[in-house]
């Protein structure tokens, strides 16, 4: 006892250190954001306050409209490739400057952001909400706490895993030691969708940035205007610490926009559709540069008979219309034990009628709008060709009042059941507030049915066994998994984030996603110099000696032979090849 209570009470001093240091406030400075020309005060003038309807014809401008009412909210321009081109020449040089920076003002940036972030919340989310439908609780949960999640990541243990790193250097090369070095890799470029217009600007800038890179993002066409918004916010913080400026740009435009990005920079980074990935990676390829892909999912949501099913029913409902269908990872297979098939439905109906979708900015309705045109059309189309399979619709939501003039944008809460896998809905992506629910009889016949599918994203597992629900877990082809919760993966910014198959390779987020942003560089160096050096041996020195053979086969098996015995022998025979080369080689000096 005598032993332990020091430590203890030195244990218990420095967890209160810790805490008063938590306590004093930290001298962050604020930053102002003009955000008068997107708030909606009410008072909107004639020319952006009409019914817009968009036109399907590409042009010079990106037209953006609120999805929820269909309100004009005013266009941006879709820059060319010889405009592209000088945004990242522009990148590129702030990137000179700022590969020097110190990683004390790269976490000072953060603060700045994060400070920001934490006392503009509502503005953040109502941007999000009306540029892509969906309600401020989705946009908390989906913007404000991922992104305030990376950012407190990055300012713990960014530095730690870019700083440099040092391996075992083996048995030939112990006289040397041997580093891994982690340099930035100039400009980052990334093309990102549009379900997470905040998040998805502010995930691949925080891990460039913060890694000492520049970043040029081209957003979503159905995201523009929040997305040059939040770009305000990146700037001003930038200008706080004094960095270069076009550090970070936002770009807008179309096909031809991203073409011109992807061959522009050192390495790309895409959040979309796999079809739009097979041509980034064909364009990639002409300039060999790195590519890191996320291409969507069809997540496997698998429900043992040994839950609690109203508490999971809860989450499986959450993560079937998180975001009105807006989903990133989310749950679009529902797989359940055939015991508690027809409990489980029925709680989930119970919970999916309660559930009303709305213009998500009047706060009453629990799901928003569908972001893109013509979107319910596809949605309606799957759910048809279950039904014509022989599918049911065990219950649906409904939609509010969307008031008078909007377009119809909105697509209710669907339970459908008698699912199998020739179903389109079992196999396409849907993006949409869909609970297609499925049974199965046991566990190796739920991996099976996981499986068959052309993603491999992710996936969450119930059991009231945790041993079960991780060892079916650990059975699904995915990038992600979730034991007894859903995508608590992703809350965990330590953890690298990504996909196999058609959901694309290469990982953002967590020490993967930050290293992935620099070049990575393998260093050796003399580890006594200048006293020990590197010097070839004798016998295979030019003109390589009779022996030169003899000698590589000692050496080989002196430092790697199993056996001890062995090895002693062949390092006897190198030091006798050695030394009779010393002293042939003396001979000829006295003749």
């Amino acid at each position: 006892m005598a032993f332990w209570w020091p430590l203890l009470v030195l244990a218990f001093a420095y967890a209160i250190c810790r805490f008063l240091l938590m306590l004093i406030p930290s001298n962050v400075p604020s930053i102002d954001v003009d955000a008068s020309d997107v708030l909606d005060d009410g008072n909107q003038t004639m020319e952006n306050s009409f019914i817009y309807i968009p036109s399907r014809r590409q042009t010079d401008k990106v037209p953006c409209y609120e999805p929820a009412t269909m309100k004009y909210l005013g266009y941006f321009p879709a820059l060319k490739p010889d405009e592209v081109k000088e945004r990242v020449a522009q990148a590129r040089k702030a990137q000179k400057i700022w590969a020097q920076s110190s990683f004390k003002q790269r976490r000072q940036f953060l603060r700045i952001l994060l400070k920001y972030i934490i006392e503009h919340q509502d503005l953040i989310c109502e941007i999000s909400s009306r540029d892509t439908g969906k309600t401020m609780v989705d946009a908390s949960l989906g913007e404000i706490m991922t992104t305030c999640e990376k950012i407190t990541w990055l300012l713990s243990e960014g530095e730690k895993w870019l700083k440099t790193e040092y391996r075992s250097c083996g048995r030939s090369m112990i006289h040397k030691t041997a580093k891994v070095e982690f340099h930035p890799l100039g400009v980052i470029g990334a093309i990102v969708s549009w379900n997470y217009p905040f998040h998805n600007i502010f995930n691949p800038m925080l891990a460039a940035v913060f890694s000492g890179n520049s970043i040029v993002i081209k957003v979503s066409e159905h995201a523009s205007w929040s997305g040059c918004f939040y770009l305000r916010i990146i700037q001003a913080a930038l200008a706080a610490i004094g960095a270069p400026e076009n550090l970070v740009e936002v770009i807008t435009g179309f096909a031809e926009t991203g073409e011109a990005l992807v061959s522009s920079v050192d390495k790309i980074i895409f959040v979309g559709s796999p079809g739009v990935g097979r041509m980034i990676m064909r364009n990639a390829a002409d300039t060999l540069i790195p590519v890191t892909l996320e291409l969507g999912g069809k997540d496997a949501f698998i429900v043992c008979e040994d839950v609690n099913v109203p508490h999971v029913a809860q989450i499986a409902v959450r993560g079937a219309l998180q975001s009105s269908g807006q989903n990133c990872a989310g749950a679009e297979r529902f797989y359940v034990h055939k015991d508690i098939h027809s409990a489980f439905v029925a709680e989930v109906v119970k919970i999916v009628k309660s559930v009303t979708a709305g213009p998500p900015l009047l706060g009453k309705y629990d799901m928003g709008a569908i972001c893109m045109q013509e979107h319910s059309e596809k949605l309606q189309s799957l759910v048809n060709d279950a039904l014509d399979k022989g599918a049911e619709i065990a219950g649906r939501g409904s939609v509010g009042n969307i008031g008078e003039g909007a377009v119809d944008q909105y697509f209710p809460p669907t339970v459908i059941i008698n699912m199998n896998h020739t179903m389109k809905l079992m196999q396409e992506e849907a993006f949409g507030p869909i609970m297609p629910i499925m049974k199965f009889s046991s566990d190796e016949e739920v991996v099976e049915l996981a499986n068959d599918s052309k993603y491999g994203l992710g996936c969450a597992v119930f059991s009231g066994s945790q041993r079960r629900a991780k060892q079916i877990a650990s059975q699904i082809h995915s990038g992600v998994a979730a034991v007894n919760d859903f995508a608590s993966t992703y809350m965990c910014q330590s953890l690298p984030f990504g996909g196999v198959k058609e959901s694309g390779f290469g990982r953002f987020a967590g020490v993967e996603g930050l290293r992935a942003c620099c070049l990575v560089k393998s260093v050796v160096e003399d580890r006594w110099w200048p006293f020990i050096k590197t010097k070839i041996p004798k016998p295979i020195q030019y003109p390589i000696s009779e022996n030169g053979f003899k000698f590589q086969e000692s050496l080989v098996e002196a430092l790697y032979g199993l056996n001890v015995w062995d090895r002693l022998r062949s390092l006897v025979d190198v030091l006798k090849m050695l030394s009779d080369q010393n002293a042939s080689k003396g001979n000829k000096r006295t003749d």
